[in-house]
């Protein structure tokens, strides 16, 4: 006679009808932000700014950030410079880049550069700002210094 062992039955999956728990962030408000008191600096930043330059400065200022926005781009491969590199650092990128090319090739306006790197050579350079020269401190003598400390009494300047 064979033993009857008890039948293993597997388990169901019985889906609950809830969800998964999942931790949810508390919904919370924020507390007074600084975007009012952001807006009214910027505001009377912008109220200072335009007391202070007439509106032919401030169009001249658009322009001259425009510019500089746009910087200087090499026409070939779109490799992008400082508004203020010099004819030498573009003449490097010339001759390592594109040597059998011509400079008007890569960039439009080579031959305004090259002049107006001229003129500023040829215009005298303004005076240097001179230094105020320091005082040298009285060095005093060693015996000096030992005879104020014996005597405990402070040398009067």
């Amino acid at each position: 006679s064979a033993s009857a062992a008890p039948a293993i039955l597997p388990r169901s999956k019985a889906r609950s009808s809830q969800p998964p728990f999942r931790s949810q962030p508390a919904v919370r408000t924020m507390g007074g932000g600084n975007g009012q008191k952001s807006a009214k600096a910027a505001e009377k930043n912008r109220l200072k700014a335009e007391a202070t330059k007439s509106p032919e400065e401030r169009k001249a200022a658009q322009q001259k950030a425009a510019q500089d926005a746009a910087g200087i781009t090499c026409k070939v491969c779109r490799q992008g410079f400082m508004i203020n590199s010099t004819i030498v650092q573009l003449q490097a990128h010339l001759t390592s880049k594109h040597a059998k090319l011509e400079p008007t090739a890569c960039f439009a306006n080579w031959a305004q550069m090259v002049a107006r790197e001229q003129a500023a050579a040829a215009a005298p350079a303004a005076a240097p700002v001179k230094k105020k020269k320091k005082k040298p401190k009285q060095e005093e003598s060693l015996d000096d210094l030992l005879n104020a400390g014996l005597s405990g009494k402070k040398k009067k300047k």
